[in-house]
């Protein structure tokens, strides 16, 4: 009798709880959007989950893609209780993002990314915070020569290792991605803690490991599941995981800060972090509430690290995979090279001169698509955007694989083609289609430093290496599926570099 009861008692409960989630569901569907306003359409959701089953998280890039194509360039697809408005095509994208920066302009805080940096520093922030954080950064950064012939200095510096740690190979088959990722560590690096790492040193092992670890988990589907349910969290075990991460990238960030505290020189800063700590220390007797504390100076520097390492060390293995799988488009940039500049160093300056070599890295970014959704926004009002109604606080996703695999922009979308950069006399075109670095006020501010620093290491390797596949593997063989993550790098491979010299 008393089990009989508590089984009931069981049961009731759990009834109970099912009929409130699906109040709270309706609700959240039927108060949506005032009366008479028209919502983007989308797939029909199922209770509880929204579309988690018509969507595939795996490849969600693609799926969203396909789904624009049913329901159009804005739609509402729903992750669990989480409503969603994708845009998709460049027209929309950059109608949304530049032309209405204003409305778009916010960030979306999902579960995870406020976990990470609970909304401090420059990514994951709004308002007051963010905009001053970001300002700081890219009036400090510029101090210190990002985009400018200081910063070329140190990133030729950076490319003379990485030709020594490549010559060491003595041409046989090697997987590169640990070796780029030093290199694009110590360009940031230089900026922000004043300092670059030997190869060899295991705190530099540390921060490429633990940044490479996490940018996969964060796009991995357990992760897409906490988001839409962040009570499944202690469940999930990349989680798990992700939170070991971030707890020891907390501690190992806040000792290297500690350390250019000790030393700081508040009439001689070098790099980001000593700016920052000077200018907390000035603010620090005047100003009660200042936005500049501890908090957004740790997750600050961890953006600017994180964001700067990745993108760029992923996008040069996409070049050198692209180049040993198309060895006629490598020959294309290697007798531009040698006609062009020769044996010597090349220049950021150069690159005018070097149409069809900035064509290929151009068509490299593309194609590549590492960061196929942009870091999910939200509308800082009501807005009605292309005859839909989108309400304050709607989280929107821009869909950039849907920008540069645009049909109608590109004529061949989904192949390599360095002609999309060329115009009918060889040189040299800009594509307002090309959104690598997103666009409009969330665009990546560090796209200066990239763009320099994905040129030099580009072509310096180009001059002095040949990249072909490992014995025994064909071109054709070589594999151009990315695996998932919250970028879209290479499988795991090896590719020898032949000394040219």
């Amino acid at each position: 009798m008393f089990e009989d009861l508590l089984q009931s008692s069981a049961s009731a409960s759990l009834l109970g709880a099912i009929v409130l989630l699906l109040l709270l569901y309706l609700q959240s569907s039927s108060l949506s959007s005032p009366i008479n306003q028209r919502e983007p359409p989308g797939p029909k959701p199922l209770p509880l989950l929204g579309n988690l089953l018509q969507v595939d998280l795996k490849g969600l890039d693609s799926s969203l893609f396909h789904l624009s194509k049913q329901y159009g360039p804005v739609f509402t697809v729903y992750f669990g209780l989480k409503k969603v408005v994708i845009l998709a095509g460049y027209r929309t994208v950059k109608e949304a993002l530049v032309n209405h920066a204003e409305e778009f302009g916010d960030r979306v805080i999902t579960p995870i990314f406020h976990d990470f940096c609970k909304e401090n520093g420059i990514i994951f922030s709004n308002g007051d915070n963010w905009k001053e954080m970001r300002r700081f950064a890219l009036s400090t950064l510029r101090d210190f020569g990002m985009g400018k012939r200081i910063t070329e200095g140190q990133i030729i510096e950076e490319c003379d290792n990485l030709i020594e740690e490549f010559k060491q190979h003595k041409g046989k088959a090697f997987n590169n991605s640990r070796t780029l990722s030093y290199t694009s560590t110590n360009i940031i690096s230089a900026l922000v803690f004043g300092k670059r790492f030997e190869y060899s040193d295991p705190e530099l092992h540390t921060l490429v490991e633990t940044g490479h670890e996490s940018f996969y988990l964060t796009g991995t589907m357990s992760i897409q599941i906490y988001n839409a349910f962040p009570w499944l969290g202690p469940c999930l075990k990349n989680w798990r995981d992700l939170m070991k991460m971030v707890e020891g990238g907390v501690k190992n960030m806040r000792k290297m800060i500690a350390e250019r505290k000790e030393k700081l020189n508040p009439e001689m800063s070098s790099c980001f972090i000593d700016a920052f700590l000077s200018r907390k220390q000035n603010l620090e007797s005047g100003i009660k509430d200042s936005l500049y504390h501890n908090d957004n100076l740790l997750h600050s520097v961890s953006n600017l690290l994180g964001a700067g390492t990745d993108t760029t060390s992923t996008t040069l293995q996409w070049s050198l995979l692209l180049m040993a799988k198309y060895p006629h488009v490598q020959d294309k940039v290697q007798e531009e090279l040698s006609r062009v500049i020769g044996g010597r160093q090349a220049r950021g300056e150069d690159r005018k001169n070097l149409p069809y070599t900035d064509a290929v890295i151009h068509e490299i970014q593309r194609l590549a698509n590492i960061l196929p959704m942009a870091v999910p926004h939200k509308t800082s009002r009501d807005v009605t955007f292309q005859g839909y109604f989108i309400k304050a606080g709607t989280t929107v996703l821009p869909l950039l694989t849907s920008v540069l695999y645009d049909e109608s922009e590109w004529a061949s979308p989904h192949t390599f083609n360095p002609s999309h950069f060329l115009d009918a006399e060889g040189k040299f075109t800009k594509r307002d289609a090309f959104m690598a670095f997103s666009a409009g006020r969330r665009t990546c501010l560090g796209e200066s430093l990239a763009r320099m620093a994905l040129f030099l290491i580009f072509t310096s390797l180009l001059q002095h290496f040949r990249f072909t596949p490992p014995p025994g593997v064909t071109e054709d063989e070589l594999d151009l599926m990315p695996t998932v993550g919250f970028t879209l790098s290479p499988f795991p491979h090896e590719l020898c570099a032949a000394s040219r010299q």
